[in-house]
C-alpha cells in the first residue's frame, strides 16, 4: 500500500515538472500597451529535404514546445545534399510533410508557411522568400527571376546572414550594389539581423536595417535540433522573431512583417527600430511600490520583468540605488527591489535606464524612463 502510493507520488512529481518545463520553455509576451500582440516567429529552418538533419515533422513539435505562433519551411532550392537518399522533384514536399504533421497533432496556436531559400553565390547571396504558394516557381536558372516570381506570389522576401564569413571574411555585414537596386525596385523587404547558425547578431546588419528600411529578422537557421542548438527547456531559446501584429492570423503577421514591426530576440538581446523595441521594453518592465517605509524617504521600487527574458539596466537618474550600483539585472518573469534614494518623499517615482541588451541602432542601447505614482500614509 506504502509502495504503491510512494509510486504514485512520483508520477504526479514527474507531470508536474513535465507541466512545469513546458511552461517555462514556451514563449509568452504580454500584450503591448498600444493593444496589439507580441508573437515569436521562425522564418527561417532547414530539414533533411535540403540539408537539415531532421525530418520535417520534429520541426513542427519543436515549434510548438517553444510556443512560436509562427514557422516557415524555408529548404534551399538549389543546395540538396540528400538528394541520392530523398530525391523530390517537388520543392513544396518538404512543407507538405510538416503540414500533415501539424494538422494531425490537433493542436492550435501554430501558423505554419511555406518558404523557400535561394542559394547563390554573391553578389546575390542567399536570399529567403516566405508566404509562398508554389517554391518550384522559384527554381530558375537567374536568380532576379526566382525573386520575381516570389513577389508575384506576394511572398515576403529578405536577405540571410549578410555577415556571413564564407561571404563576409571580416564578418561585416554589406548589401551588394545588386541587393540595393533589388530593395529599391521593391523585391526585398527584410534582412536578417540575427541568425542562430552564426550563434550571434551583427550591429552592422542592423544599421543596414535602418538606413534601407528594412524588416528586421531574427532567425533559427536551424539545420540540427533545437534542444542541442539552443538548450530549449534548459533556460535556452532559439533566436527568433518577435512580430508586433494587430492579431494572431497568418494574415496579420505578414501584414506587420511588411509593415516593419519587428523586433530580433537572440538570447538576451532585443534588436530593432527604437520604436519597436521600446514597445516591447515597455510591455515587459515596469514599476510597483507601496510607498515610504516610516522615518525615510528611500522608497522601495519592484522593477517588474514581466517577460521571458533577462534585462541588464543602467540608471541614468539622478535617484541613485541604497542597495545595489547603477547596473542591475532583472531575471526573467521576476522582479527585482530598488532602494531608491529620492531625496524626500515625491508623489512619482521616476527611473530611466539605459537597456543594455536592447540594441536600437549600430551599438547603441535604447533609454527610456520608467515611472509610477506612489501611495500615500493615511492623513496625507
Amino acid at each position: 500500500m506504502y509502495r504503491k502510493s510512494l509510486l504514485v507520488s512520483a508520477a504526479a512529481v514527474a507531470a508536474l515538472v513535465t507541466v512545469a518545463s513546458a511552461h517555462e520553455r514556451a514563449v509568452e509576451f504580454p500584450d503591448a500597451e498600444d493593444g496589439r500582440v507580441i508573437l515569436a516567429a521562425d522564418l527561417h529552418t532547414h530539414s533533411v529535404f535540403s540539408d537539415g538533419e531532421v525530418w520535417p515533422s520534429i520541426r513542427v513539435k519543436e515549434a510548438q514546445r517553444d510556443g512560436l505562433e509562427m514557422l516557415a519551411v524555408t529548404e534551399h532550392l538549389e543546395h540538396q545534399p540528400h538528394k541520392a537518399d530523398i530525391p523530390h522533384p517537388d520543392r513544396n514536399r518538404s512543407y507538405e510533410v510538416a503540414r500533415q504533421t501539424l494538422e494531425s497533432s490537433g493542436e492550435e496556436g501554430l501558423s505554419l508557411i511555406n518558404g523557400a531559400e535561394i542559394t547563390r553565390g554573391q553578389p546575390y547571396g542567399h536570399i529567403n522568400a516566405v508566404f509562398l504558394q508554389d517554391a518550384n516557381a522559384l527554381l530558375t536558372e537567374d536568380a532576379e527571376d526566382a525573386l520575381a516570381a516570389a513577389n508575384a506570389q506576394g511572398a515576403f522576401v529578405f536577405v540571410n546572414h549578410p555577415n556571413w564569413i564564407p561571404q563576409m571574411p571580416d564578418g561585416i555585414a554589406r548589401l551588394s550594389d545588386v541587393h540595393k537596386r533589388l530593395i529599391e525596385d521593391g523585391l526585398i523587404q527584410g534582412i536578417e539581423v540575427v541568425n542562430g547558425t552564426l550563434d550571434g547578431h551583427s550591429e552592422h546588419a542592423l544599421q543596414l536595417a535602418l538606413e534601407y528600411g528594412l524588416t528586421v529578422l531574427g532567425t533559427s537557421d536551424i539545420h540540427g535540433l533545437v534542444d542541442w542548438t539552443h538548450e530549449a527547456g534548459h533556460g535556452g531559446h532559439r533566436p527568433m522573431t518577435l512580430i508586433l501584429a494587430d492579431g494572431r492570423t497568418p494574415e496579420a503577421m505578414k501584414a506587420a512583417l511588411f509593415a516593419g514591426d519587428t523586433v530580433a530576440w537572440a538570447y538576451d538581446d532585443l534588436l530593432g527600430k527604437p520604436e519597436n523595441v521600446e514597445a516591447v521594453v515597455r510591455t515587459c518592465l515596469h514599476l510597483e511600490t507601496e510607498g515610504y517605509p516610516d522615518d525615510t524617504s528611500v522608497l522601495p521600487v519592484d522593477i517588474v520583468n514581466a517577460c521571458p527574458l533577462d534585462f541588464t539596466l543602467r540608471n541614468r537618474s539622478e535617484e541613485t540605488f541604497q542597495n545595489a550600483s547603477d547596473t542591475i539585472h532583472v531575471e526573467r518573469n521576476d522582479r527585482f527591489t530598488a532602494q531608491v534614494r529620492m531625496g524626500g518623499e515625491k508623489p512619482v517615482v521616476a527611473l530611466s535606464f539605459d537597456v543594455l541588451n536592447a540594441e536600437i541602432g549600430y551599438r547603441e542601447p535604447l533609454t527610456l524612463t520608467l515611472e509610477t505614482g506612489v501611495p500615500q500614509g493615511d492623513g496625507e
